[in-house]
Parts: C-alpha cells; structure tokens; sequence
C-alpha cells in the first residue's frame, strides 16, 4: 500500500473508501511542531486526551512524542498542558 501525501488527497478531502485514514500524511501541511520538554512533563496525558489527530504516541502510560506525520500543529495539546511543558516552534526551524 503506498501512502498519499497532502497534495495527493482528492478535493474536498473526500473519503472515498473507509479506513483509509492512515494513507493521507497531513502532518505535511504544519507550519507550527509541538515541542515537548520531558523534564517538566508529569505524563498526565491531558495532551494525549486532547489531540484531535491522536498523534501523540504513549508507551506504558508516558508520553514518548509526537508522529509528526498525523500531527497538523494545532497547539491544542499546548493549550492544555498543564504544566505548560509543550510549546510550539515554527517548523522551519526543523527542516
């Protein structure tokens, strides 16, 4: 199975059959990254709870990261951090 990046998605972002959600990569469009840092984190999960795109990933009740190929950078998972242990940097900082 070959997985479609953003500019290959139909228009309008149909879903022309079920499950294919996986195939469409629409991290590629984020122009903010959420950045975790793990020495304040309490893995409390509240970010894991809140992102829309389940893109963050959890191992055995701790936050491990992001999957930057799902996660659109919202900044929802910012917003609610309690500890406000995620912050959002430009993604041009990243390539």
């Amino acid at each position: 199975m070959s997985l479609k990046s953003w500019n290959e998605v139909p228009l309008g972002g149909v879903i022309l059959e079920a499950g294919n959600a996986k195939e469409y990569k629409t991290g590629d469009w984020r122009s903010q990254r959420p950045v975790v840092d793990k020495e304040k984190c309490i893995n409390c999960l509240t970010c894991f709870i809140f992102c829309p795109d389940s893109a963050i990933k959890v191992e055995n009740g701790i936050m491990i990261g992001y999957d930057y190929d799902f996660c659109k950078g919202c900044g929802i998972c910012a917003n609610e951090c309690p500890k406000k242990c995620i912050t959002m940097k430009p993604e041009a900082d990243f390539r």
